[in-house]
């Protein structure tokens, strides 16, 4: 699927921390948005440890980043921004922490969710994925299969009105280009909303320009694919179109 038409109807990413979005799937969120799509971010924590400023509060941090992280959002159109207000660095894939998720899945009720990949460990030779991020993407996944779906399992959800959804198709991310990723979404006409998105994250950015970066990330994603700038996911279709018509019409 090198360069996919498609557009859900709905779509959430759920990610550990404020800029996961803006340095992953902000480019693939802005187009979705763009082409008709309402977007929904969750943000498993709001990124509290990671203003290393002295005499930087957890409070303090916590507002800078979601005020940043909602900045961001509002750069590609998405209004729908939820944290969970995990504690950052100690984020751990629970039950608990699954039916959060469960009950965001069943409120928003995504026909599609972007999430990581919670077996990416080893980023090249220079880095280690953060602990959050596989620990949120478990979670995310856990949560979206089958746990939103059955209505059986937590069932004292419906009490709020949030009943059993399928989510129709997970898009996994990678920062390493990984070989099993099958799906290329074309961002050259978005590409300059990403690099501006990220540049709202100002606390982890200071003065330095992401620019450069963003775009040579994503030429590299997107080599061979006619298209100028992608990103790129591994696509699991968990409702087939037959059967997601029939969901569209009940």
């Amino acid at each position: 699927m090198s360069n996919p038409i498609y557009t859900p109807k709905r779509a959430m990413v759920i990610v550990a921390h404020p800029d996961d979005i803006e340095f992953g799937c902000a480019g693939t969120a802005a187009r979705w948005v763009r082409d008709g799509a309402q977007v929904c971010y969750v943000l498993v924590t709001s990124g509290d440890v990671g203003i290393a400023t002295p005499g930087m509060t957890k409070a303090q941090a916590t507002e800078i980043r979601e005020a940043e992280q909602v900045a961001a959002a509002e750069v590609v159109g998405v209004k729908d921004v939820i944290f969970l207000r995990e504690p950052d660095g100690m984020v751990e894939n629970t039950v608990a922490l699954r039916k959060r998720l469960v009950r965001e899945i069943r409120r928003f009720r995504p026909e599609a969710v972007i999430t990581g990949d919670p077996m990416m460990l080893w980023v090249g030779g220079e880095y280690i994925n953060h602990p959050d991020h596989r620990a949120v993407a478990g979670a995310a996944i856990d949560a979206i299969f089958p746990a939103a779906g059955q209505p059986n399992l937590f069932e004292d959800l419906a009490a709020e009105g949030l009943t059993a959804h399928k989510v129709r198709r997970v898009f996994v991310q990678r920062w390493d280009q990984d070989a099993t990723h099958d799906t290329y979404i074309n961002i050259s006409d978005v590409i300059d909303l990403k690099v501006e998105a990220l540049k709202k994250h100002v606390s982890q950015m200071g003065e330095w320009d992401p620019t450069e970066m963003v775009k040579k990330w994503s030429a590299e994603a997107a080599k061979g694919k006619e298209m100028a700038y992608a990103e790129s996911f591994r696509v699991v279709t968990l409702v087939n179109d037959t059967d997601f018509e029939k969901m569209e019409t009940m």
